[in-house]
């Protein structure tokens, strides 16, 4: 029986900022822009400080992902 691979949510070597839009994107197996175009639309509808304050906290929790070479 094969081992299941544990996922990560880690940040992703593909940044806009700090890759924790990619990072999610990469962990949900989904297109990384529109996981961007989701969190732009949700910060502008919440008046964009939620969001921003969401984005610097998840900057800063989330691991970087190695470098793969």
């Amino acid at each position: 029986m094969e081992e299941m691979e544990k996922k990560k949510l880690m940040k992703s070597n593909n940044k806009m900022l700090a890759g924790v839009c990619a990072g999610i994107a990469e962990y949900f197996n989904c297109d990384a822009t529109l996981v961007r175009v989701i969190y732009a639309v949700l910060s502008v509808f919440s008046a964009g400080f939620p969001g921003l304050i969401l984005y610097i906290i998840l900057a800063i929790i989330m691991p970087n992902k190695p470098v793969e070479e």
